[in-house]
């Protein structure tokens, strides 16, 4: 397993760039924009880790701007700490026999989301391609939130 990044939704963009870029000191190494979602991604990463943060995408702050304004209560803003994994499904298995809950499952082979007993969603991802669709991931329901 290997941390990724972790998530924090902003009202205003060049207002978190401002603190995050120019106060803070870190430096944006990606940014991508979904149309079809509404929302705008911008990766960080510390002056020491600009490097790895661009070949190797992580350690990284993701800034993500939904279009629509939202009004982000009782730590709406904070979204979730990211890990890559080797398998996703084998992964998403051992939590599963552990107790933990699969809120939302890997149905295409890529991503999965659980949460902490404290409430903090963690996505995991599949580490290079996403693994061909598999059950019982594939027709899983999503559970509570994440």
């Amino acid at each position: 397993m290997r941390y990724l990044h972790t998530m924090v939704r902003v009202k205003d963009i060049d207002e978190a760039l401002d603190f995050y870029v120019r106060k803070l000191g870190l430096k944006e190494v990606r940014r991508m924009e979904n149309e079809q979602g509404r929302y705008t991604l911008i990766f960080l990463a510390a002056p020491e880790d600009e490097q790895s943060g661009i070949n190797e995408k992580a350690p990284l702050v993701e800034l993500t701007y939904n279009w629509d304004p939202e009004d982000y209560k009782g730590g709406r803003n904070f979204g979730h700490l990211a890990y890559e994994v080797d398998n996703i499904y084998d992964t998403c298995k051992r939590l599963m026999d552990a107790g933990v809950t699969i809120n939302r499952p890997p149905r295409d082979g890529n991503m999965a989301f659980i949460k902490s007993p404290d409430g903090i969603s963690i996505e995991l991802l599949q580490k290079g391609p996403a693994l061909d669709k598999a059950e019982p991931w594939a027709s899983m329901a999503n559970t509570g939130s994440w």
